[in-house]
C-alpha cells in the first residue's frame, strides 16, 4: 500500500515536471529570436522582462537599458516582445525616415473588447486611421485652429483664471494648489509652476522681456513671441524637463526592415522612449538642467532643436501641438505679467513625478503674488 502511494506521488512528480519541461522548451521555441534580432536582458521562461520594469519610473528604467544596448534592445512582456528604441538618431529613424513603416498600432486584443477595432484616432490604422485624421484636423479648424479667434479665445480663458486668482485673493481665499489651472490648461502648464519658482533669476529675466514687449497696458498677442526668444526659450525648456509622455505609444513594423544595423520582422511592435530623447546627452548640453540656453544661440535669439519631441513626430505627431504652444504662451505670460510666484517656506519639490497616461508632477504648493 505504501510503495503504491509513493510510486502514485513519484509519477505526479514526474508529471508535473514534465509538463513544466514541455511549456518552457515550446516557450523557447515560440520566442526564438531571428538572427539580427535586437538583443535584451534574460527574460523568465512564459513571464519575460515583466517583473524587471520599473513601474514607477519604467522610463527611466528603458532608458538605462538603451544605453546599455546601443539604444534599441528586445524585451518580453509576458507572450508578446516589443523592441525598445532610445536616443534622438534612433528614434528619428524610426519615426520620421521610416515613417510609412512605423506609422501603424499594433493590435490590441483588450482594445479591441473595450472599444472595438480599428476605431479612434489613436488606436484606428490604414483608411480609417487617415479618416480620423483629417476630420479631427478639420475639427480643430472649425474652432479657429490658426485664427485669430482661437487665440482670442484663449485670451479670454487666461482673463477669467487671472480674475478668479484676483477674487480668492480678495476673499482672503489661500491659492494653494493648481486645482484651477488644472482644469484649464495641460499639465505643461502644471510644470511650469512646478519649475520656474525654483529659478528665480530665470523668472525674472523673462518679466524683464515681458515688461520691454508688452508692458503692463498692452495687448497680449501671439504676434508678440517672435519679439519674445528668452520667454521662449524658458517655455520649451519647461516642456522639455516636464516629460509628460515619456514612453510614447507603441507602432508596429509594416514590413521586414532594419533599424541601428538590428533585423526587425514584419510585424514587431516597436516603443520608442521619447524621455531619452528629450534627456539625450549626444544632443543636449545639460540634459539635466534647468537650461533656457538649449533653444537660444550665441546672439540670444530662439533656435528650434530637432531633438525636441514632446509631441513625438513623424506621422503620428500629436494634432493638438498647434494649439498647445499657443495655450502655453499665451497662459505663461498672462500670469508671468501680472504675479511673482514663489514656493512657500519649506515646501520641497518631489520630482520624480506620478507616472499614468502622462507624467504629471506630485501635488505641491505655490504662492502667487501680484508685481
Amino acid at each position: 500500500m505504501a510503495l503504491t502511494t509513493v510510486l502514485e506521488i513519484l509519477d505526479l512528480k514526474g508529471l508535473l515536471l514534465f509538463v513544466v519541461a514541455f511549456l518552457v522548451v515550446a516557450d523557447f521555441l515560440k520566442h526564438r529570436k531571428p538572427p539580427n534580432y535586437p538583443p535584451g536582458p534574460f527574460s523568465l521562461p512564459l513571464l519575460g522582462n515583466i517583473f524587471h520594469i520599473d513601474s514607477k519610473q519604467p522610463h527611466i528604467y528603458l532608458t538605462k537599458l538603451g544605453r546599455v544596448y546601443n539604444n534599441i534592445f528586445s524585451l518580453r512582456l509576458g507572450r508578446d516582445k516589443v523592441v525598445c528604441i532610445t536616443g534622438y538618431k534612433m528614434v528619428k529613424e524610426a519615426l520620421v525616415t521610416q515613417a510609412e513603416n512605423f506609422v501603424d498600432r499594433p493590435h490590441s486584443p483588450m482594445q479591441e473588447r473595450v472599444g472595438g477595432s480599428n476605431v479612434g484616432l489613436f488606436s484606428s490604422n490604414g483608411e480609417m486611421w487617415k479618416k480620423h485624421r483629417r476630420f479631427t484636423l478639420s475639427t480643430l479648424r472649425n474652432f479657429g485652429l490658426g485664427k485669430k479667434t482661437l487665440e482670442l479665445a484663449i485670451l479670454e480663458e487666461s482673463r477669467f483664471l487671472l480674475d478668479e486668482m484676483d477674487r480668492q485673493k480678495v476673499t482672503g481665499q489661500h491659492w494653494p494648489t493648481l486645482t484651477a489651472i488644472r482644469y484649464k490648461t495641460t499639465e505643461t502648464t502644471q510644470n511650469i509652476f512646478f519649475c520656474v519658482p525654483q529659478k528665480k533669476e530665470k523668472v525674472e529675466k523673462v518679466q524683464e522681456e515681458i515688461d520691454r514687449v508688452i508692458g503692463q497696458s498692452q495687448e497680449l498677442s501671439l504676434a508678440n513671441r517672435a519679439n519674445m526668444p528668452y520667454t521662449d526659450a524658458v517655455i520649451h525648456e519647461i516642456q522639455r524637463l516636464g516629460d509628460i509622455v515619456p514612453l510614447n505609444a507603441l507602432r508596429v513594423a509594416d514590413k521586414d526592415t532594419t533599424l541601428g544595423k538590428c533585423f526587425i520582422p514584419k510585424g514587431t511592435a516597436v516603443l520608442p522612449i521619447l524621455h531619452s530623447v528629450l534627456f539625450d546627452e549626444n544632443e543636449w548640453e545639460t540634459p539635466y538642467k534647468f537650461n533656457p540656453g538649449h533653444f537660444l544661440d550665441k546672439e540670444g535669439n530662439f533656435v528650434r532643436r530637432e531633438a525636441f519631441m514632446p509631441f513625438s513626430a513623424g506621422k503620428r505627431v500629436c494634432l493638438g501641438e498647434q494649439l498647445a504652444r499657443m495655450e502655453l504662451f499665451l497662459f505663461f505670460v498672462s500670469l508671468f505679467r501680472k504675479y511673482r510666484f514663489s514656493a512657500p517656506e519649506g515646501e520641497k519639490f518631489n520630482l520624480d513625478g506620478v507616472m499614468g497616461i502622462t507624467r504629471t508632477p506630485h501635488p505641491f504648493k505655490i504662492h502667487a503674488t501680484a508685481r
